[in-house]
């Protein structure tokens, strides 16, 4: 009797794939303004992303001042004038893969995530819906997702001067290996 309740409580220890955490340290986020004059993309590699596998919960933050740019002007006009990282120094994204349930972290396929969640960037929170994928590869953990965000939503002020120089919809694409929490 003394071996069969130690072996349930140890079994009660013994997470299940769908009841763990995963995450990223150096997630990628980059982003793409496409305006008539100007093309700026810029890149972010230090993201830190957590997805719950038990209920789908999902959060990704990064420091705006992290994002890296071609021209060394073009950071610095983003971080002072536009995102005022100052004021506003992370971006935040909570929210739910909706369909978790239908994903299997314990089976290689590729996986369509229904997203939905908020964004926080320059002190502003907006709903967003969208898709992503879950690949999962030989026990590898892979998460990415692309979507639009129109700068006027966040209360980003772009002058009359460079308005043809930046574009009003941004396309933003996270990706991310994700690890086991232990």
């Amino acid at each position: 009797m003394r071996r069969l309740f130690t072996g349930l409580i140890m079994l009660a220890f013994v997470p299940l794939a769908a009841g763990q955490k995963y995450y990223s340290k150096v997630g990628r986020i980059s982003f793409v303004s496409d305006a008539p004059l100007e093309k700026i993309e810029a890149v972010n590699n230090n993201a830190m992303i957590v997805v719950d596998a038990t209920n789908g919960a999902v959060e990704c933050a990064v420091l705006i001042k992290g994002f890296q740019f071609a021209k060394a002007l073009m950071q610095d006009h983003f971080n002072e004038n536009y995102m005022e990282s100052h004021l506003f120094p992370k971006g935040l994204y909570k929210g739910t893969i909706t369909n978790i349930r239908d994903i299997n972290l314990a089976r290689d396929a590729t996986y369509t995530a229904n997203l939905k969640g908020e964004l926080t960037l320059h002190g502003v929170t907006r709903p967003i819906v969208n898709t992503g994928q879950v690949v999962v590869k030989g026990g590898k953990i892979t998460v990415a997702t692309t979507f639009e965000v129109l700068v006027k939503d966040f209360e980003i002020e772009i002058p009359k001067v460079v308005r043809e120089s930046v574009a009003e919809k941004v396309k933003v694409t996270v990706h991310a290996d994700l690890l086991l929490m232990q």
